[in-house]
């Protein structure tokens, strides 16, 4: 019995294989299946109502070139399960698309880079490519969360935006749910994946002992990179997507939060790799990430202002009308980029090639900025975008192409010098004095007896009895 055009009959017939109304209509009304995984217009309308008398019109005639296999021949129980089979693949890549959307991949694999750049340089002369594997994967499970929660926050914004009315939240091809299910299990795996990683360390390094009955250095120093790595990726999980999302609809500082929010990746994976130690040096590629940033951003906001507004974005291009003052806000911050290689060079991190490549791209890029500066427009902010683009990769290669690990003391500035020189000399004075309290005359072949202990160390100024010592 026929229903309309648009129902099935007893056995719908789809690929040569068969399906049961009641499973159609399941996976139509299904509302975790988007239509794009079983589009309505892949199945075959069904064939209008005929007499049943008349088998030509039935579809028993094997000269019918309608796409409906005839109702006699009856399909191998094999051939049943492949629409299934089809089905869990195309629902596998509408997921694994959706995913790759939401938690903007491309985007979090720059982040990625510039951790691993950070874990490389502060791992001296040698680079542990265990723990850099560790680091990348715990860095891009915490920026997928990050981008995820934006893109959560977004998304009555984002639907009104060309640029992203067509990401995954605004077109339905998934649920808010959903994506705060993926955010928030990516997320904190990835910061327990950061911390698990330096307690793995110390079980290798240090077994059998623990950081609150040991003292000694080597379980301090994995317990600072424990909780020093995990800490920033859970606080620049939360500067992203807590701080600078709301932000951006309240005020055009936004930019300058953001900037914030790029420049703790390379630091992490500083501290990952130097058992957190934060130095003047490892804050070089954070500010290259910080001061980059501005002008590249701008470049962006100009060249989208209109969607911008659309979306009720507060950015400084939005009250600009001329663009000089955002062209002059990315030419400021391009020169401050152009100290940097100088900096490296000073310090002992990179060599003097460094120096002078970097000035040469910064120049480059600042550049792009003053043409920007003079010819407000769009073409010219593309240009400073592209610039942009190409400066963090290379800035990136070059500092670890010419990055030095060893160095002699006349290569530091005067002030490291003379820190490693107080080092040093109180380094040589404590085994002096121990030599002299073993070889000594007064200690080398006596044994003082434990009132000796309690009159001079807790008391320093009281004498030792006379009987504290015996031959």
């Amino acid at each position: 019995m026929w229903r309309s055009s648009a129902s099935c009959s007893s056995k719908f017939l789809w690929n040569g294989s068969v399906l049961s109304p009641s499973s159609l209509s399941t996976l139509r009304s299904s509302p975790s299946v988007p239509n794009s995984v079983f589009p309505l217009s892949s199945i075959p309308a069904a064939a209008p109502s005929h007499s049943p008398s008349d088998p030509s019109k039935l579809g028993f005639l094997p000269g019918r070139s309608d796409g409906i296999r005839a109702l006699s021949s009856v399909p191998s129980p094999a051939a049943v399960d492949v629409p299934s089979l089809t089905y869990g693949v195309q629902l596998a890549r509408h997921y694994g698309r959706c995913f790759w959307e939401l938690s903007k991949a491309r985007l979090s694999m720059l982040v990625v880079a510039t951790s691993g750049t950070g874990y490389v340089l502060g791992s001296g002369s040698a680079v542990d490519f265990a723990g850099l594997c560790w680091t990348c994967a715990g860095t891009m499970m915490v920026a997928a969360s990050a981008n995820s929660l934006n893109q959560v926050f977004e998304v009555k914004n984002d639907a009104l935006m060309k640029r992203t009315r067509n990401r995954p939240l605004p077109s339905g091809r998934m649920t808010v749910p959903q994506a705060v299910a993926f955010a928030s299990s990516v997320g904190l795996a990835g910061t327990a994946l950061l911390a698990y990683k330096v307690a793995e360390q110390f079980h290798q390094l240090c077994p059998g002992l623990d950081y609150d009955t040991s003292p000694s250095s080597d379980t301090r120093k994995l317990w600072q990179t424990n909780m020093m790595a995990a800490g920033l990726a859970a606080s620049n999980l939360v500067l992203y997507a807590f701080v600078y999302t709301p932000l951006k609809q309240i005020h055009p500082v936004n930019t300058w939060v953001g900037a914030v929010v790029g420049a703790i990746p390379p630091l992490l994976g500083w501290a990952a790799a130097s058992g957190g130690q934060i130095s003047l040096n490892s804050m070089i590629l954070p500010a290259a990430l910080y001061f980059w940033q501005i002008p590249h951003f701008m470049a962006l906001a100009y060249m989208c202002r209109h969607d911008y507004a659309a979306g009720g974005y507060k950015m400084l291009s939005l009250a600009d009308t001329t663009g000089r003052r955002t062209a002059l806000v990315a030419l400021r911050n391009c020169i401050y980029l152009v100290p940097l290689g100088f900096m490296a060079y000073e310090w002992g991190m990179a060599s003097g090639w460094f120096c002078l490549e970097s000035s040469v791209l910064t120049l480059a890029i600042a550049a792009s900025a003053f043409s920007f500066y003079r010819e407000p427009t769009t073409e010219k902010a593309r240009k400073m975008f592209h610039a942009s683009l190409l400066y963090l990769p290379i800035f990136m290669a070059g500092i670890l192409l010419h990055r030095q690990t060893e160095m002699s003391t006349d290569e530091l500035p005067s002030t490291m010098t003379a820190e490693i020189e107080d080092r040093e000399g109180l380094r040589s004075r404590n085994q002096a004095k121990k030599k002299e309290q073993l070889d000594g005359s007064d200690f080398g072949s006596r044994v003082r007896a434990p009132v000796a202990y309690a009159s001079v160390a807790p008391f320093p100024f009281l004498p030792a009895p006379s009987y504290a010592y015996s031959l």
